[in-house]
C-alpha cells in the first residue's frame, strides 16, 4: 500500500486578496482556510506526514495561534523560503521516508473533494506523476499594457488571440512518487524560466505527468470574491461556521 506525504504550501504573500490577513488564514466556515484545505488530505486512509509551510515571518504568529492545534494533529510546522519551489523543498525535507509519495496542495484550495483525492493519488501510485487540471474554456487574449489612459488607470490593448486547444488549467494536489520528485527537486537550479508548479519540475526531467480531470469546486482562493464563494458553498453542503469567529478556537 502506498504512503502519502501531505505538504500544505501556506507561504505566499496573498498580495492580491487585500485586507488584513492573508487568505491563507481568514476564516471559512469557522476553520482557518489553509486548515480546511489540510482536512481532506490528512483524512485520506493513505496519508502518511503532514508539513504546513508558511512564511518564515508568519512562523512564530502561527504557532502562537494554530500551534497546539496542529502538534495535536501530527502536523510539522515549517518556515518557507523565498520562492514557491524552495518552500516546498523545506516542507519536503520534513517528509519521512517511509512515505514513498508525496501531494503536494495549495493551502488557498480548501474546496478538494475527496473523490478526487482518490483519482490523483492512484493515478500518482500508476504512473509515478499525476495532478488534477480542468480544459481552458474561455478565449485566451494577449494583452499590451501602455501608459495610463485618458480616464486613468492603465491602458491595456489586445495585441492577438492564441488558441485554446490543448490547454489546460493546472490545480492541487500534484502528487509524485519521492523518487521522481526528490530527482526533480535536486536538478531545480537547471531551469532557466520562473517554476510556476510543481509538475514543471517534472516536466524538465523528463517524466512524463498524467492528467486527471479536475473540478470547478477545487479553485483556488485568490481574491475576496473568491472567499466569499468558498463560503457560499460550504454553505450550500450545509457546513457553516459563526459570522464573527472566536480566534482563540479556531481549528
Amino acid at each position: 500500500m502506498a504512503k502519502f506525504g501531505i505538504i500544505i504550501v501556506a507561504a505566499g504573500a496573498s498580495s492580491r486578496f487585500g485586507g488584513d490577513e492573508k487568505k491563507q488564514f481568514e476564516d471559512l466556515a469557522g476553520r482557518a482556510v489553509f486548515i480546511r484545505a489540510a482536512e481532506p488530505l490528512m483524512n485520506h486512509p493513505e496519508a502518511g506526514s503532514v508539513v504546513v509551510v508558511v512564511a518564515p515571518d508568519d512562523l512564530e504568529r502561527i504557532k502562537l495561534r494554530w500551534g497546539s492545534h496542529l502538534g495535536f494533529h501530527g502536523i510539522k510546522l515549517t518556515g518557507g523560503g523565498a520562492q514557491r519551489v524552495d518552500s516546498v523543498a523545506a516542507g519536503f525535507a520534513l517528509i519521512p521516508d517511509d512515505c514513498d509519495h508525496v501531494a503536494i496542495h495549495d493551502a488557498a484550495r480548501p474546496l478538494i473533494g475527496e473523490e478526487l483525492i482518490e483519482k490523483v493519488f492512484a493515478e500518482a501510485v500508476a504512473s509515478g506523476a499525476a495532478i488534477p487540471a480542468v480544459p481552458l474554456t474561455a478565449t485566451l487574449k494577449r494583452v499590451e499594457e501602455g501608459p495610463p489612459g485618458e480616464w486613468g488607470g492603465q491602458k491595456r490593448t489586445v495585441t492577438g488571440t492564441p488558441g485554446r486547444e490543448g490547454l489546460w488549467l493546472a490545480q492541487t494536489p500534484q502528487v509524485f512518487r519521492r523518487t521522481i520528485y526528490a530527482e526533480a527537486l535536486a536538478k531545480r537550479d537547471q531551469l532557466t524560466v520562473p517554476i510556476t508548479d510543481d509538475a514543471q519540475l517534472v516536466e524538465a526531467i523528463g517524466h512524463p505527468v498524467s492528467v486527471v480531470r479536475g473540478t470547478a469546486e477545487n479553485f483556488k482562493i485568490t481574491t475576496a470574491e473568491d472567499l466569499a464563494m468558498a463560503r457560499d458553498l460550504l454553505k450550500a453542503r450545509g457546513v457553516t461556521g459563526p459570522k464573527a469567529p472566536d480566534r482563540r478556537h479556531r481549528f
